[in-house]
Order: C-alpha cells, then structure tokens, then sequence
C-alpha cells in the first residue's frame, strides 16, 4: 500500500475513535426514543403516540413525533474531475480521499453502513455498502490512486445516477471543489435524501496574485495558456469565483442542505465535528 495511503488511514482512524465526529443529525421522522415535536392527530395515525395531557389541554388530540431509530444509509461521492488535480500544501484529491475516509470510519463507529461512488462525467460504483475496515482502505486507496487528470463533471449526469441508483432516503455526502456550478441542480435530490455538500479549495485558487508571465494548462481538456496575467485579469478572475460561490451558496440554502469548505492546508476533522453536530 502507498505509504501517504497508509498515514491517511491511520490519521483518520485515530481521529474519528479519538474525536466526536458522527452522530449525524437526520431529518428522519419515524418510531424512536428521540421525541422531535407534538403535531395534531390526523386518521390512521397509531394512538398509542398521543399525548393525552396536551390534548386534553388544547381540545384536540396531539400526538409525539419521534427521531427515527433506524439505521442511516450513508453514501460518499467523492466528485474527481482535472481541477482536483492541484494544490500548494497537498492535492484537493487528497484531501477529498482524507474526508471520505473520516466519514466513512465515522459511519463504522455508529453502527452504520456507508456506500462510495466516483462522480465526474458518470457515476461509478467505489466500494459496496459496508461495515467493514477493509471497504474504507479500499475506498481510500481508489479515490487516492484515481485518474482525475481529463475527466469533466456532468453535474446533470451525476444527480440524476444517483437519484435512480440510490432507492432508499439516504444521507449522501458530496465532496468536490464545485467550480462552474451554473448546471448543478440539486432541488430534486434534495427532496429525496439529506444532502450534505463538502467544498474542497486551495486558498491559492482564490487568492491570486500577479503573477506575470504565466504557463497554464486545463487539466479537464488539456487546453493551454501562454501569457500575461496582469491586475484586470486577476480581479476579473476573483469576480468570477465569487460569483460562483454566490450562486453555490444560494442553491444549497434553497435545497436545505448542509454545506462547509476545506481548504487544502487545514486539518478536515475539526470543520466536519462541527457540521456533524
């Protein structure tokens, strides 16, 4: 096994088992230990639920709506396109390789099991519903070794795959650097599962200086750019990720879904705590 395969899988091992990372927080209503809220009793709904003291109060029966006591069926879709192919400290594809394996090791440690997918111009099977180690090393190892270089994202293909493959309401995580988000359309999604979206950046990609004379190259279509960047071209350039960002943001608010950035020079556990909860 590659050795930065091996430290990602222990890092995250002993972060999770160490840390308070999981517990995920589910929209799922049902039969549980939990109660969520009282709400007026509609016919065929089960009587043993209603709250006789409340109804008796406010005329009308009231019944007790629990948190769901079921097993969550948690999905990772690491989405690998040419632009996860950089970073200053380490790869974005390294860091969206050390997120799943958090999330994945955190599923095992509550007892729940995870699925993983590749996304970029089609959705593709990683690793089978699981509760095994041995699933989050081989995921781990496939999304870390995975060829990124020239693969585009097909926001419409990957949501509408995951809509048809998976069934059952699920929790699915989406983790990708979400450049050109204009086809990215999650309403339908949304409404079907719990979507939680993990942004992966470098700062160098929102934060750049002038840089002169300058050689680039698109990893998603190999096209190349010899010239100069001067001031305008840098501003216009901040405006555009800003504007992405923006139309980001307000999609993910509509859709209700949660949603946090990792930036390539942090450690993940921390941010990921913290949107667990």
């Amino acid at each position: 096994m590659n050795p930065k395969i091996k430290k990602i899988l222990i890092k995250s091992k002993k972060e999770v088992f160490s840390e308070v990372v999981g517990n995920n927080s589910s929209k799922l209503k049902g039969e549980g230990y939990d109660f969520l809220e009282l709400k007026e009793y509609e016919y065929g709904e089960d009587v043993k639920n209603i709250d006789w003291v409340i109804s008796a109060k406010l005329q009308k029966p009231y019944v007790k709506v629990f948190h769901a006591q079921k097993e969550l069926n948690i999905n990772l879709v690491a989405l690998l396109n040419g632009s996860v192919h950089f970073g200053t400290d380490k790869f974005k594809q390294e860091l969206i390789c050390e997120i799943c394996s958090i999330l994945a090791f955190s599923a095992i440690k509550q007892g729940d099991a995870f699925s993983s997918y590749i996304a970029n111009e089609t959705l593709t099977f990683c690793t089978k519903k699981s509760k095994r180690t041995f699933s989050v090393n081989k995921m781990t190892e496939n999304i870390f070794e995975y060829k990124s270089v020239n693969k585009k994202l097909n926001y419409k293909n990957i949501t509408n795959s995951i809509f048809s493959h998976i069934k059952r309401r699920s929790l699915i995580f989406l983790i990708g650097d979400f450049f050109n988000v204009e086809n990215l359309d999650l309403k339908l999604l949304s409404k079907k599962h719990e979507i939680v979206v993990i942004i992966v950046r470098d700062r160098f990609e929102e934060n750049l200086t002038t840089l002169g004379n300058i050689n680039l190259k698109d990893l998603e279509n190999g096209f190349e750019y010899n010239g100069v960047v001067n001031a305008q071209a840098l501003k216009d350039y901040k405006e555009q990720i800003k504007k992405n960002d923006h139309i980001l943001y307000e999609h993910l608010r509509k859709c209700n879904a949660n949603f946090t950035k990792i930036y390539t020079d942090e450690n993940p556990i921390s941010k990921l705590a913290r949107l667990m909860k």
